[in-house]
């Protein structure tokens, strides 16, 4: 299992995310707890929380510590046409 995490600062304070990948799915939770969590499932995540996990993804992916199917799978959940992986033409 992959697993990805990051947060976010809002007006009521910090929203950490975190994003299981395993199989073929993938499962996102939030939190407001940094220490101790108590994780809710997002059902349905918001088109801007799968965004905000393909920015995280593609951050890893750029320092060799992601495969680019992740990258690649991201972009058909999101609708968009996934790019060429880099180096391929």
């Amino acid at each position: 299992m992959e697993s990805h995490e990051w947060f976010e600062n809002t007006d009521d304070g910090k929203v950490f995310y975190r994003a299981n990948y395993l199989g073929t799915r993938w499962t996102i939770m939030t939190t407001r707890e940094k220490r101790n969590p108590t994780w809710t499932d997002l059902k349905p995540p918001s088109e801007a929380v799968w965004r905000e996990l393909r920015d995280v993804v593609w951050k890893k992916y750029q320092r060799k510590r992601c495969p680019w199917e992740r990258v690649a799978d991201l972009d058909k959940i999101l609708g968009d046409e996934p790019l060429p992986k880099p180096g391929q033409h």
